[in-house]
């Protein structure tokens, strides 16, 4: 069959191949000059291909729709996908928190691997061409393309992406191809993102990461998020793995009033808190309070613990009162932030939404309205957190829709 696989990202490459390596002739319709534009700058330019964990925690890392992916990650889990790559001759490492990537630290050697199997298998690549509309003429399907040119094709893989990093072309196709094709198709989202905080002194701590802090992200009282890790302030806000996992909870609508907490120690309860600031200002005693807390907490968080406390920085120590400790104390458990919005897809490494997963089959990724168009990758409405959890989504799904026509 005349396969024509649009997009040349994770998802579209691996499509072209899974059908290729089942004898079909397959072309790759690409918009962009070359393959993987967007899987160039994945993981900082490192490439985090997938996640070296086991099915169940892959799922426990999926956030919207897992049980749709049950059958792509049956048939290329995260494990099957590190031996693709290293039977292709890419050589792999794993790093903190199982995240996988290439040993050279490229992502250019991710796409130079898939390429050399897509010329392996005579796949054809055309760059530089958009497709712009599908005409439906009984079973074939007329491709149009930017340039105005017709091709005829038995069947379409759609994998354009999603709309996060638009400087790659990712431009929203689930929406346009959603409407082309009278298919339902959720809102695009931001997801992955910092967040923009109200409080004027997050200036201040600019460049500082925590580590081993808890985040509690709420609205309206409910609790919609809650985890330990790192998280990093910066001029706008906050970001760091805490806060872009976080985000993957907040829908557009809710961000902006939305509430962030952040517990500063949360290995020791309000009690044990309580007697670590007893013995730190015994330890300092002669001490003004603005010379005690080093101990506590990194140095240039200190001047805004300082002015939220309310506390006189030049009282000595052993004179801060009860009341002013316990003000302390609530302060270090709950540094509070308001949400006021994210910062768009632009520095999103993911977009939520998409295609509808009931207008999928997902033992197959054939769109159940057409007998002979499939989709694949960040297109559907599916997404997970960092960590390789997305990549392996895209390769995944890519390799079902391939494998199935």
């Amino acid at each position: 069959m005349k396969v024509y696989v649009i997009g040349a990202g994770a998802a579209g490459m691996m499509a072209a191949i899974n059908a290729a390596e089942k004898g079909h002739e397959v072309t790759i319709i690409e918009k962009n000059e070359k393959l993987g534009k967007k899987l160039f700058i994945t993981g900082k330019g490192r490439c985090n291909i997938t996640n070296d964990c086991d099915r169940e925690t892959f799922f426990d890392n999926v956030i919207s729709n897992k049980k749709f992916l049950y059958s792509s990650i049956a048939g290329l889990d995260p494990r099957a996908t590190e031996d693709f790559f290293e039977r292709l001759g890419l050589k792999l490492k794993i790093e903190r928190g199982n995240r996988v990537f290439p040993i050279s630290d490229h992502s250019s050697d991710v796409i130079s691997t898939l390429k050399k199997e897509i010329d392996r298998l005579g796949i054809k690549v055309m760059l530089n061409s958009e497709l712009t509309d599908i005409k439906i003429i009984e079973d074939r399907y007329i491709l149009v393309l930017n340039n105005k040119k017709e091709i005829e094709a038995q069947r379409v893989i759609l994998c354009t992406g999603g709309r996060s990093y638009p400087s790659t072309g990712s431009d929203g196709g689930a929406d346009h191809f959603g409407e082309l094709l009278s298919i339902k198709h959720t809102k695009l989202e931001p997801s992955l993102v910092p967040l923009t905080v109200r409080e004027e002194y997050v200036k201040k701590l600019q460049g500082l990461t925590l580590k081993n802090v808890e985040l509690t992200l709420k609205v309206k009282d409910k609790i919609l998020y809650n985890s330990l890790g790192e998280l990093l302030f910066t001029h706008f806000g906050l970001s760091g793995p805490l806060v872009l996992s976080a985000s993957c909870h907040l829908k557009e609508d809710e961000t902006n009033g939305a509430k962030i907490y952040i517990d500063l120690k949360p290995a020791l309860d309000e009690k044990k808190l309580d007697e670590r600031l007893l013995s730190d200002f015994s330890k300092y005693s002669n001490k003004q309070f603005r010379n005690a807390l080093s101990d506590l907490f990194p140095a240039s968080l200190i001047p805004l613990m300082i002015e939220l406390s309310d506390i006189d920085p030049y009282k000595q120590v052993n004179l801060v009162t009860k009341k002013e400790r316990e003000k302390l104390r609530k302060l270090i458990k709950s540094l509070e932030f308001t949400v006021t919005g994210n910062r768009g897809f632009d520095e999103a490494i993911i977009t939520r939404g998409g295609i509808s997963i009931k207008e999928i089959d997902p033992k197959t990724m054939r769109l159940k309205k057409y007998e002979g168009i499939y989709v694949a990758g960040e297109m559907i409405d599916v997404d997970a957190y960092t960590g390789g959890f997305n990549l392996q989504i895209a390769w995944s799904t890519g390799a079902l829709a391939g494998r199935s026509i």
